[in-house]
């Protein structure tokens, strides 16, 4: 492995912290916890990852927006504390699905339980949906997003994309590494000149802050209505794993194997639930920036997590960070979501899905309506949508045809 120096590995690791702020930032704030804690474990949580994964799987870990849904309904019911004990056993119970994957693999390596649950033609579509699902987000009004009614904001964003976008295909050397970050810089910039950044929302006060932790309370209702989220957090988990897969050209299912990035991926929520933080998830915008940049090593995604945690503490960072428009973040995820969306085509191609046989055919057709249509399901009184759905059902059906294979054979 190339050994990157300091002028590069800095950039380098800004431009991943950079790319997972927004989400690490809006997801607590909706559910109700201290951002910094976020940041904090964030940080933490993806330095554990790296050393269980051996460096072999690079990846950031971020607020995961699959438990928004029943957090607020837990939160409404019965308090933040009582959905963070939902965090910790749908942590743990997705640590025993890891662990139940290493035996099989020690056991019955011959059985491809994911070929089973997520074949081909159904990952490639999840895989897709998820840039997809995500796409929206861009041009929505708030923190992640562009208000197209808002022409500063339109021109902000455009310059950010453009940036973008000539800084990945024409940039040379490291420059092209750097694309992304240099488009936020340049849309930064930008957002200042045309007022978008206020210097008032600046804290010159105070230099440090303390998170704020909380003490987690346990309910069995609480914790009934937040479990169905671990066949979304797993298949996400898988569905990362396989885009990340295509983009560095290594299988991180065999290795480092799924047991593991599954683990610790899982073990980082479980930490995180013990001092009142969110679940993680490894990030989809991290992963375009892999796919943009070319460089795949672990020690970038230390040195972003090392960023995160200072985050956590310095006001000062905290404040500019999050005074980064919602214009120039949607301008850089708008290309990073697009690529993730490639990606699951991408899978399909590899994998030379084969659309003459039925069963494909109908996988992804089934998958991909469900994604992008506005069924939901209610379970709980939580409601499942988009890819969250798209991903049950793709399981559901995976086992299902799995089962009459072997009936009608």
């Amino acid at each position: 492995m190339e050994k990157l120096s300091y002028n590069k590995l800095i950039p380098l690791s800004m431009q991943h912290a950079l790319a997972m702020f927004g989400g690490s930032i809006l997801i607590p704030l909706i559910m109700g916890i201290d951002v910094s804690t976020a940041f904090l474990m964030n940080g933490i949580g993806t330095i554990i990852y790296i050393i269980i994964t051996q460096g072999k799987s690079p990846a950031f870990l971020g607020s995961s927006g699959a438990f928004l849904a029943p957090t607020l309904l837990i939160s409404s019911l019965y308090g933040i504390e009582y959905a963070i004990s939902g965090f910790f056993f749908v942590g743990v119970l997705a640590i025993i699905f890891s662990v139940i994957i290493y035996y099989k693999n020690k056991y019955y390596e011959n059985v491809n339980i994911l070929d089973i649950v997520l074949p081909p033609a159904s990952m490639g579509i999840i895989v897709s949906l998820i840039g997809l699902d995500l796409i929206k987000y861009t041009t929505a009004p708030g923190k992640l997003g562009v208000d197209l009614n808002d022409t500063k904001q339109v021109i902000v964003f455009l310059i950010t994309l453009v940036v973008a976008i000539i800084g990945t295909v024409f940039f040379k050397g490291f420059y092209k590494t750097i694309a992304i970050l240099i488009s936020i810089i340049i849309g930064y910039i930008s957002s200042v000149y045309f007022g978008l950044v206020s210097i008032n929302q600046f804290d010159y006060a105070n230099l440090i802050y303390i998170p704020k932790f909380y003490h987690i309370k346990f309910s069995i209702k609480a914790i009934l209505i937040m479990l169905p989220v671990v066949f979304v957090s797993i298949s996400e988990h898988i569905s990362h794993q396989v885009v990340t897969s295509s983009v560095i050209g290594r299988d991180l299912l065999k290795d480092p194997g799924l047991h593991k990035t599954l683990f610790a991926d899982n073990f980082s929520t479980v930490l995180s639930s013990l001092i009142g933080g969110p679940a993680t998830t490894t990030y989809a915008e991290n992963i375009g920036v892999m796919a943009i940049s070319k460089v795949y090593d672990y020690r970038v995604l230390v040195g972003a997590s090392i960023f995160s945690i200072m985050f956590a503490f310095i006001k000062p960072m905290q404040d500019l960070i999050s005074s980064i428009p919602g214009a120039v973040i949607g301008g850089v995820t708008f290309i990073l979501y697009g690529m993730i969306a490639i990606s699951g085509i991408r899978i399909i191609v590899d994998r030379k899905v084969d659309y003459s046989n039925s069963k494909n055919l109908i996988l992804s057709s089934v998958v991909l309506v469900t994604g992008l249509s506005n069924l939901k399901l209610n379970v709980f009184g939580v409601s499942y949508t988009g890819m969250l759905l798209a991903s049950l059902v793709a399981i559901v059906l995976g086992i299902v045809f799995y089962v009459l294979e072997k009936i009608f054979e």
